[in-house]
């Protein structure tokens, strides 16, 4: 199952948003702290617990600077995923962000979660256009 994000645009440069992105040490600043528990991160990786999911991981597995960053599970854990950015320079600081995500579900399970990942990723979007950036 494979989801896109709204397309969201943050008023800094590419470089910027990038550099941020890549750096999981950051991430804790896009994801809501009443959602998550057990925050651990590195530069490349970082985990944390989910109520209803349990244990999740991410990994940098390839970066394209200032245009992409693909993201995937470590241990494929408690599912299969993998979680790409794409930037856009629109304007020197202007960047248009849109966030995929393609898990490997069965059926019944894709019905469940399909509502609440795209709004985890529409959120994520949201929340990059209203951090500053470092």
């Amino acid at each position: 199952m494979k989801l896109e994000s709204k397309i969201g645009k943050v008023e800094e440069t590419d470089e910027k948003v990038y550099n941020f992105l890549t750096n999981f040490d950051n991430f804790k600043h896009l994801v809501p702290a009443d959602k998550v528990k057990d925050w651990q991160s590195s530069v490349d990786s970082c985990t944390f617990s989910v109520d209803t999911i349990g244990k999740i991981g991410f990994k940098i597995i390839e970066k394209e600077p200032f245009k992409l960053i693909k993201l995937s599970g470590i241990d494929n854990k408690p599912f299969e995923f993998k979680l790409w950015v794409q930037l856009k320079k629109l304007e020197e600081k202007l960047t248009a962000v849109k966030i995929t995500i393609d898990v490997d579900l069965n059926p019944m399970l894709q019905m469940m979660v399909k509502k609440p990942l795209q709004n985890f990723i529409d959120t994520l979007v949201d929340q990059l256009g209203k951090i500053s950036y470092p």
